[in-house]
């Protein structure tokens, strides 16, 4: 055989085992968020009284449900995806009406959400809306809070913006591509 048959054979060998090894990292990664989200469905979310807690729970729903979003294809994938927005449009909705535009989690959520919009629902102006809008509303509210909260809360609120920076100059790109494109 020639080298070059050689080579090819141990690449090959070296992309199966990849894959495979990949796809056993899958699977452990599966089994953990259907164990945590069945903790979470059965024992968690229905059991908590405070709302703290609660939006965190639902949060952690959205993403676990992301996680296996990022790891599934076809119509599991859309499914993983529904379940995902919904847990996090509920955690938000709860947030919105009981939690300071400054709290931590709100915040927490508001990124996670909005990432959620930005990557796997393609929606970038409601992602830059979402992260646009929590920013903005905590900034309003950052001289009624100190210590471990302003530092979380200010942390987060870095993450919006640098996402909001990413996003809008993504589509500014986009946007020149497209002039450029119907000039030619």
């Amino acid at each position: 055989m020639s080298i070059i048959e050689l080579e090819v054979q141990d690449f090959e060998r070296q992309r199966e085992m990849v894959k495979a090894y990949r796809e056993h990292i899958e699977n452990e990664l599966k089994d953990i968020c259907y164990e945590l989200l069945r903790l979470l469905d059965k024992y968690l979310i229905p059991t908590v009284t405070k709302i703290e807690s609660k939006v965190f729970y639902l949060k952690m729903k959205g993403d676990y449900y992301r996680y296996l979003t990022e790891i599934t294809t076809g119509n599991k994938q859309q499914k993983f995806i529904e379940e995902s927005k919904h847990a996090y449009k509920n955690g938000f909705d709860i947030a919105q009406d009981q939690m300071t535009v400054t709290h931590p989690m709100r915040l927490n959520l508001a990124l996670n959400l909005s990432v959620f919009c930005y990557e796997f629902l393609n929606e970038t102006d409601l992602a830059c809306h979402l992260a646009k809008k929590a920013f903005d509303d905590a900034v309003s509210g950052l001289n009624c809070i100190s210590g471990d909260s302003y530092k979380d809360s200010t942390i987060i609120m870095q993450l919006l913006r640098d996402n909001l920076k990413v996003w809008t100059k993504n589509q500014h790109d986009l946007n020149d591509m497209d002039q450029s494109r119907e000039q030619q």
